[in-house]
């Protein structure tokens, strides 16, 4: 059955590996610092198969990414048989989009500009739903996280208990699609991934004084090391709860910075993003399977953060260095 399954992966897996050449490597990044105009910068990506986005604006870079993610869904959909591989990756775009047209209504706003595209719900459609309150098109757990967040948000006027909410939702449907999907490469993924938001949190709360009340609203279920460990644990003992896990490094960082004043996180998120990438890097050297198809679209998104990040710190005017401690490692 396995062998059979990764036989089914064939042709695609050896697509994604000549797509792999287009990603935006460290030479590319560069490229883009340096380029004497902001213009000159975008066309870089131009080579990674981005259309020509024109005049730079914030606007501008987001409509050619969410028309470049669409692309990539839409060209995927016809080649991979499971769907639930795909939608792991397009799960973000649809919580992100909740979280908007929650608050939204809650302050009485029109924030569809707000919207992301690439997800597995036309945003659009899915704004029109919401109002109309009928998210039948939706899975359960997303309608179910949305209407909870909805009904918390108008209880207690906190969109952060809103926001825990569909984040809990968020990887609830995470592991889900994992487990469907059939691949222990991908559940992998979405444990470390739960295990970093989580990471994350505890450092977060540590140096704001917050306890295990806070913690246990906000940690996840399902990552590698126990949601209920974590919520008891004091920042200085992170490092050795995750001593034996790919963010072993992460979490030594982390509980270094866990005390309140004790300086900036840049390291520490970088630690944790860097952990993940060197997770699925390792599926890049599989011939065939689905792992090379999870690294990759894993890349595209950490790509599309690197494009964010270098056009909006080239248009605040940051400096080069400025903008190279803002990216993280790439996919290979």
């Amino acid at each position: 059955m396995s062998y059979q399954k990764d036989l089914d992966y064939l042709t695609i897996s050896a697509r994604i590996h000549a797509m792999e050449n287009r990603l935006l490597n460290h030479e590319r990044m560069e490229r883009m610092i340096e380029a004497r105009e902001l213009s000159e910068a975008a066309k870089v990506l131009t080579e990674c198969g981005y259309g020509d986005m024109g005049q730079v604006t914030p606007g501008a870079i987001e409509e050619t990414l969410s028309k470049a993610q669409a692309d990539l869904y839409h060209d995927l959909s016809t080649a991979v048989g499971n769907r639930a591989l795909l939608d792991v990756f397009r799960c973000r775009p649809d919580y992100h989009n909740a979280k908007v047209l929650v608050k939204a209504e809650a302050l009485g706003v029109n924030q569809d500009a707000l919207l992301m595209g690439g997800g597995r719900y036309d945003p659009q459609k899915l704004a029109e739903d919401y109002q109309r309150e009928d998210l039948r098109g939706c899975s359960d757990i997303f309608r179910r996280g949305v209407a909870r967040a909805r009904e918390t948000l108008g209880a207690t006027g906190d969109p952060q208990l809103s926001d825990f909410i569909l984040d809990r939702a968020y990887f609830e449907e995470l592991t889900a699609l994992a487990r469907q999907a059939d691949s222990k490469f991908l559940e992998g993924y979405v444990a470390l991934s739960i295990d970093v938001a989580n990471l994350r949190a505890c450092v977060r709360a540590s140096r704001l004084g917050k306890g295990m009340e806070f913690l246990q609203q906000v940690l996840v279920p399902g990552g590698n090391v126990p949601a209920r460990t974590l919520a008891t644990a004091r920042g200085d003992e992170l490092g050795n709860l995750f001593r034996t896990s790919p963010l072993s490094q992460a979490a030594a960082t982390g509980s270094a910075m866990s005390a309140p004043g004790s300086g900036t996180l840049t390291d520490f998120e970088r630690e944790c993003d860097d952990a993940v990438m060197d997770y699925l890097g390792a599926g890049r050297r599989v011939a065939f399977g689905e792992q090379p198809i999870v690294g990759y679209l894993y890349a595209r998104e950490a790509e599309m953060t690197a494009i964010r990040t270098i056009l909006s710190g080239r248009m605040a005017g940051l400096d080069g260095d400025t903008i190279r401690q803002r990216l993280r490692r790439t996919y290979g």
